[in-house]
């Protein structure tokens, strides 16, 4: 008999976890600099339907998927919520484990009396109602993971986004630098020469100063465009998990088309956004809470089956019932909360639906606005280009002054520079509009 119990308590033993520590490191991983076959090795690995596996190599240019790819597999937020997510799934795994039943065993020795024996008293008992509440108790544990998995999904979806406009504005940010720069020497090399001119006399000090005012704000803008390289440049870092002073080399991306109709699009991110899907999967928990609410209002059970041998030698055995009776309270507290939580989720819901058609039609609007300023703009750049030519020709044969050339060359840098701002804004609204539909633009089709 012994040896039977002590096998049975070795067999529940050898079944409990474990506890182990897991300390804080002081230098974790994500501060170092990630090594590429690492990252290859991650982004291989990436299945989304959005993006399709692709090679990472940090010592080539970047493509616009590699660096979406490279967002999903090492940001160091993705990788919290990731962790967060398997919470989310052990929570559904514990909610469908049974009850254990409950055990108690107690003895009482005779003092004083007749009898000589012990008495000794044991008790098995189970919840019945968790027993019965655990239908919807899982239902609503799953809905409540199959949120916070879409929830990850959608921040995926965003984060990758992200830094694709990051990478597209370091190209416009790149040339929009390079025409302030060649503008701005332009301007400083005429401060000079009109600095010159003035102390000898030639010309008034009003052009002077004029020169200064002009050389002034072309370091002003250069020192913008500089500042929003930098940002742009280490946003991009943070968003792919590298460290601030990563320096990327990326792919020049094309123009992309002309998005479809935001009614179109609106559909598209009805049936496909997960943060929307991840709204519905909260509302479905929302109502397994309704449900369970409404359940509670029963009275709740508990079963024993009690044994006993008294002090006389008699023994005992018969069932316990005990379960409290709903007369005040019957949950009508926990009933109105979680229907009122359940109607604040289902207008939080229509909300977001709201907000979704309101942001997708006013990003296919600026997408719109942007286009046309970028055909006004090239419209008139090859007149431009020849105009600047003509007189930077005309300025080297001293038939005009250098200052008319100047002027012309800097007119043709204003329309390049238009051009630039316009093609950008279409590359950083068209990926914002995708993110809004939450479809990759070759799903619009």
């Amino acid at each position: 008999m012994k040896t039977r119990l002590t096998l049975l308590l070795v067999v529940l033993a050898s079944g409990c976890a474990h506890y182990a520590p897991l300390p804080l490191e002081e230098s974790p991983a994500v501060l170092a600099t990630p090594i590429s076959a690492v990252l290859e090795t991650r982004a291989r690995a990436v299945e989304r339907p959005w993006l399709k596996p692709t090679p990472i190599d940090l010592s080539s240019p970047l493509t616009p998927e590699g660096v979406a790819a490279l967002a999903v597999v090492n940001n160091p937020d993705l990788i919290a919520l990731r962790a967060r997510a398997n919470v989310a799934d052990a929570q559904a795994f514990a909610a469908g484990l049974l009850p254990d039943p409950t055990f108690s065993i107690s003895a009482d020795k005779v003092l004083s009396g007749p009898d000589t024996l012990l008495n000794i008293a044991g008790a098995i008992g189970l919840d019945l109602n968790a027993l019965r509440k655990r239908a919807v108790t899982r239902e609503q544990a799953r809905n409540q993971a199959k949120q916070v998995r879409l929830d990850l999904a959608w921040a995926e979806w965003q984060t990758a986004g992200q830094a694709r406009i990051q990478a597209v504005r370091i190209g416009g940010l790149t040339r929009i630098v390079e025409l302030t720069g060649e503008a701005n020497t332009a301007a400083q090399a005429q401060l000079a020469r009109t600095a010159r001119a003035t102390s000898r006399g030639d010309v008034p000090a009003s052009d002077a100063e004029a020169a200064r005012v002009a050389a002034f704000d072309s370091a002003d803008r250069l020192r913008t465009a500089e500042k929003d390289l930098l940002t742009a440049t280490q946003e991009l870092a943070r968003l792919l998990g590298l460290p601030p002073e990563t320096r990327l080399a990326l792919v020049p991306v094309m123009l992309p088309d002309a998005p479809p109709p935001a009614e179109r699009l609106f559909a598209i991110a009805r049936d496909t956004r997960t943060d929307l899907a991840a709204l519905r999967a909260g509302y479905g928990a929302e109502e397994a809470a309704v449900h369970k609410a409404v359940l509670d209002q029963f009275p709740t059970l508990n079963l024993s089956v009690t044994g006993n041998r008294d002090s006389a030698g008699n023994f005992l055995l018969g069932p316990s019932i005990d379960f409290t009776l709903p007369l005040w309270n019957r949950n009508r507290g926990g009933i109105a909360i979680e229907r009122a939580t359940r109607e604040a989720l289902k207008v939080e819901y229509e909300a977001r639906l709201f907000q979704t058609r309101a942001d997708i039609s006013a990003a296919w609007a600026g997408i719109a606005l942007a286009r046309r300023q970028l055909a006004d703009a090239e419209d008139g750049l090859p007149a431009l280009q020849r105009q600047a030519e003509a007189t930077a020709r005309a300025a080297r044969r001293g038939d005009l002054s250098n200052a008319a050339a100047m002027t012309a060359a800097q007119q043709l840098r204003d329309r390049q520079l238009v051009v630039a701002q316009a093609r950008l804004a279409i590359e950083e609204q068209t990926i914002a509009l995708e993110l809004l539909s939450g479809e990759p633009i070759e799903g619009w089709k």
